[in-house]
């Protein structure tokens, strides 16, 4: 995906005038130094180094993985991959509880005009060096019909597949089979609507949350018997173009990455039993108590204050996601 135009960047300066929660410390975040790295949009921690991020690039920058050393936020690793052609818009990545990465070449800048995607899967690499590695390639399709998405969430008990398409007015989270097939299609078949405008997800480590981000905001669910229940809202940090999310490999925190050079990533704090939602009052009939963020400004997923609901009503007036499309 393109950055955020003009448009987006206005509206997120009105949001900063937004009171925020401050941080409750906690894990650290980091700043992703690999100049390499511009665009990245998918998030997971490491199952085999502790304090390890992998990342990647999203649109067609090419097959390739990077690990990321939280500590000094520098690339300890470069893994491409084999085996998968040419890639066409990587989104999102997680790791299973085979500690195989899953890669989500999911994303659709036409606006879900392909008939069907691609997830790659590849063992993590058990040492840290620039290496190339073979990956399965499995051919996804969605039950009703071609879209965009760019969250891919591997649940971490199971092993299942999950995606969540990304629409302005909310989209849906689909499943896919028991087990992918690399000599078929797998047709992901829809469980449940998100109400947001996804970006990325990830599961809790137990196994017991889902949690969805979007550029505004984000929402918490109860992973109950294999579907979301909604728990509350996700405080998000304010970032420039928020396009990925994971929990820390011990549960301890949610990690909010953004696009764009020297691209931050921010802790959030998860409070034990929680798995990382904050509970008010609200339409919905959801509660909240104000959750820590990670060390700034916050948006929450149902933009309960004036100026986040404006931002996000001035961006579907005026047509963001036709300005962010990639013709």
């Amino acid at each position: 995906m393109r950055s955020l135009p003009p448009l987006a960047g206005a509206l997120l300066l009105v949001a900063l005038s937004t009171p925020a929660a401050l941080a409750d410390g906690g894990t650290e975040g980091f700043t992703i130094k690999d100049p390499r790295i511009t665009e990245s949009s998918g998030l997971a921690a490491s199952h085999l180094h502790p304090g390890i991020y992998w990342t990647h690039n999203d649109s067609d920058d090419g097959a390739y993985l990077y690990a990321i050393d939280s500590k000094t936020g520098q690339t300890v690793a470069t893994v491409t991959m084999t085996g998968v052609g040419r890639v066409r818009d990587m989104e999102a990545i997680s790791i299973g509880p085979d500690d195989n990465l899953y890669v989500g070449d999911i994303g659709d800048n036409l606006g879900g005009k392909w008939p069907y995607v691609w997830i790659y899967k590849l063992p993590e690499p058990k040492k840290l060096r620039d290496q190339t590695v073979r990956a399965t390639q499995f051919v996804v399709k969605y039950e009703d019909g071609p879209r965009d998405a760019e969250a891919l969430m591997v649940h971490p008990k199971t092993g299942r597949v999950y995606i969540a398409d990304k629409k302005e007015d909310g989209g849906s989270l689909y499943e896919g089979p028991a087990r992918l097939s690399s000599s078929g299609t797998n047709v992901f078949k829809r469980v449940a609507g998100t109400d947001l405008w996804v970006t990325d997800g990830a599961f809790s480590p137990d196994g017991k949350h889902l949690a969805l981000r979007g550029y505004f905001g984000g929402a918490l669910y109860a992973w109950r018997d294999g579907k979301p229940e909604r728990e509350g809202r996700l405080s998000v940090p304010l970032q420039s173009q928020g396009e990925s999310v994971t929990y820390t490999a011990d549960g301890s925190a949610l990690m909010y990455g953004s696009e764009g050079e020297q691209s931050p990533v921010e802790p959030v704090e998860v409070k034990e039993g929680d798995g990382g939602a904050s509970k008010s009052p609200s339409a919905s009939g959801h509660s909240r108590d104000d959750a820590a963020t990670g060390g700034g400004p916050a948006f929450d997923a149902d933009f309960g204050t004036g100026a986040v609901a404006l931002a996000v009503t001035l961006a579907v007036v005026f047509g963001l996601k036709r300005l962010l499309r990639r013709r």
